[in-house]
C-alpha cells in the first residue's frame, strides 16, 4: 500500500485508477480494457509526479523527510554495508535502541557506523523510540567514536530524529551533559568524519552526530534547531503556523548549503527516497566513498582543525 501525502492527493487519484485497471484486466477472460488506456495514465502519473516534486515548499519537504516509507538507517546498513558487526552499550546505564552502531566494510574501506534508527512499523518504532536518543545512546556514540579513532578507521554517521528523548528519566541520567560531550568528542577525534541527515535532523539530538568534517544532506531532508511545530507554538502560541515556521527557518538542504551548515546534497528519485529505495541507498554510498577518498589525504592533527574550523566559520559569512 501506498502512503500518499496530502500534496500528492492528484497523483493518488490517477495512481489509484491505474491499480483499478491492471486488477479488472487480470480478472477479465476478455481484455477489454486496454493497455493504451493504461501506458497514457502511466505517463500522466509520472508527469504528475515530476511537476508535483520539482517545486516543493520548505513544509512539503518536511513532510516528505517524515514519510514513513522512507529508507531508514538499518536499510542503508543492509543496502551498503558488508560484514556489520553491531556494539552495544555504554558501559556506564545500558543499551539504548535508539541509536545503532558497529563496524563494518564499505566496499575496501572498514568503517565505524552510528546512527539513529526510528523504526519502520509499531512494533520497532516503539523499540526504537522514534529514534530520540536518551544519555546512553550519546555515551555508547562517544564509545564507538573513541574506538574507531584508536584503529584510525573512519566515522559515518546516520541522522534521522526529531530530537534527543526530553523524557524525566533522561534529564535525570543527563542528557544535555552526554549531547554536548558528544559534539565535543565529534569535533575532537583524529580521523574523518563523515554525517548524512537521512531525513529529520532535529535539534541538538541531531548535532551531537553531526559534528563532522564533511556533512552530506538528502535531497529533502530537513535539518533544524527545533521542529516548525515546537517553533510555531513558542513564536506564534499556535502550531497551525508550522508552515509559516518552516519557511522562516531555513531547514532544507538546498538553504543550508547557501548558507554553509552543510557541504554538500545529495539527490533523491523522483518522488523522493521512499518510491526509490536501492537507488538513493547507492547514490548514498557513492557519495560517502568519495568523501572518505577525499579526507583521507589529511593528517589527524589537519583533520580536527578543519573540523573545529568548519564550525567556527559558520555564520561569519552568510551568502544571503
Amino acid at each position: 500500500m501506498v502512503n500518499y501525502l496530502d500534496f500528492e492527493k492528484s497523483l493518488a487519484d490517477v495512481e489509484g485508477k491505474i491499480r483499478q485497471l491492471n486488477e479488472q484486466r487480470l480478472n477479465e477472460e476478455e481484455k477489454t480494457i486496454s493497455l493504451d488506456e493504461i501506458t497514457k495514465l502511466e505517463t500522466k502519473a509520472q508527469d504528475l509526479l515530476t511537476e508535483i516534486y520539482q517545486d516543493l515548499g520548505t513544509w512539503e519537504k518536511t513532510q516528505v523527510a517524515r514519510h514513513p516509507d522512507r529508507p531508514h538507517f538499518k536499510d542503508y546498513i543492509h543496502g551498503m554495508i558488508k560484514d556489520f558487526s553491531p556494539l552495544a552499550g555504554d558501559r556506564v546505564y545500558g543499551e539504548d535502541k535508539a541509536i545503532i552502531g558497529g563496524l563494518g566494510r564499505l566496499d575496501d574501506f572498514s568503517v565505524m557506523l552510528i546512527g539513529n534508527e526510528k523504526g519502520a512499523d509499531t512494533e520497532t518504532r516503539l523499540k526504537h523510540n522514534f529514534g530520540m536518543a536518551h544519555p546512553e545512546g550519546y555515551r555508547k556514540s562517544i564509545r564507538l567514536m573513541k574506538l574507531a579513532e584508536r584503529y584510525e578507521i573512519p566515522v559515518i554517521t546516520f541522522i534521522d530524529t526529531p530530537g534527543a528523548y526530553p523524557g524525566v528519566g533522561a534529564e535525570e541520567r543527563g542528557q544535555s551533559e552526554a549531547i554536548a560531550r558528544s559534539i565535543d568528542c565529534t569535533l575532537s577525534l583524529k580521523v574523518p568524519v563523515i554525517s548524512v541527515i537521512i531525513g529529520e535532523g532535529g535539534s541538538g539530538g541531531a548535532m551531537a552526530l553531526a559534528a563532522a568534517n564533511k556533512v552530506l544532506m538528502l535531497e529533502h531532508s530537513i535539518y533544524t534547531v527545533a521542529s516548525p511545530e515546537a517553533s510555531a507554538s513558542i513564536l506564534w502560541r499556535s502550531s497551525k503556523k508550522s508552515k509559516e515556521a518552516a519557511e522562516a527557518m531555513k531547514i532544507t538542504s538546498q538553504d543550508l548549503l547557501n548558507l554553509n551548515v552543510i557541504d554538500e546534497i545529495i539527490d533523491e528519485p523522483v518522488g523522493g527516497a521512499h518510491r526509490e529505495h536501492a537507488q538513493i541507498i547507492m547514490q548514498t554510498k557513492i557519495a560517502i566513498k568519495d568523501s572518505i577518498i577525499s579526507l583521507k589525504k589529511f593528517g589527524p592533527e589537519s583533520l580536527v582543525e578543519k573540523r573545529r574550523n568548519k564550525f567556527l566559520e559558520i555564520g561569519r559569512n552568510l551568502n544571503i
